[in-house]
């Protein structure tokens, strides 16, 4: 009987040590967890199965593991939020599947990304037919973002030209401009130094800029 108890509040420690380290993680739906967020989910539920069933452990034993995962997690979401680059190491960054109606195979090839996947996942948003696609992303998470072709008022894709004061050279090239067109658009709007500029897009010859929050 004793044992069960043990058993019983281990389970309760437990659960409630993974319901708050996963709230401090941060809010983020099954479909947009990266692949480092797999990683930590999973080494916690193991650590916290093999403290269950060997009641004789120490329970901080694995509390200690379990909190430092916790903190390497958040550390590492701190570090990609303030750098593009560390976030693309991380959490790796979109791919343009479908550019303008054209299959990029060479990028599918990139992501081990085949037709049967991409078929698949146009199925689920309900597309028929790849000719009705104009763009078509392969997200981070796995997750294919689809653009349909507006027969109406056929739009090119806003691509991001700037990204936590970066510049993006790929999007700036699929958009036939160049960096140091981007630069003297932006001087002419007021805008003279990039760093300052969290997110820019162009799209049918009009900016979206937002400016860094003064710290």
């Amino acid at each position: 009987m004793e044992e069960y108890l043990i058993i019983i509040f281990r389970t309760l420690l437990l659960y409630a040590s993974i319901v708050v380290i996963f709230r401090l993680m941060g809010k983020r739906e099954i479909g947009e967890l990266s692949i480092l967020d797999l990683v930590v989910f999973i080494m916690i539920a193991e650590m916290a199965v093999t403290a269950i069933e060997d009641t004789k452990d120490p329970i901080t034993h694995t509390l200690f593991p379990m909190g430092l995962l916790m903190i390497i997690q958040i550390t590492l979401s701190f570090i990609s939020l303030k750098s593009k680059s560390i976030r693309e190491i991380l959490d790796g960054k979109p791919t343009v599947i479908i550019d303008k109606g054209n299959i990029n195979e060479q990028e599918m090839k990139k992501q081990r990304y085949n037709m049967d996947d991409l078929l698949q996942q146009l199925r689920e948003k309900n597309v028929k037919n790849i000719a009705d696609v104009e763009f078509a992303i392969l997200e981070p998470s796995g997750k294919l973002s689809v653009f349909e072709k507006d027969q109406e008022n056929a739009s090119t894709l806003a691509l991001p030209l700037i990204v936590d004061g970066k510049v993006d050279e790929e999007h700036l090239k699929k958009i036939n401009k160049t960096n140091l067109w981007l630069r003297q658009r932006l001087r002419e709007l007021g805008y003279t130094d990039i760093k300052n500029i969290t997110y820019c897009s162009y799209e049918d010859g009009v900016f979206f800029i937002d400016k860094k929050e003064e710290s």
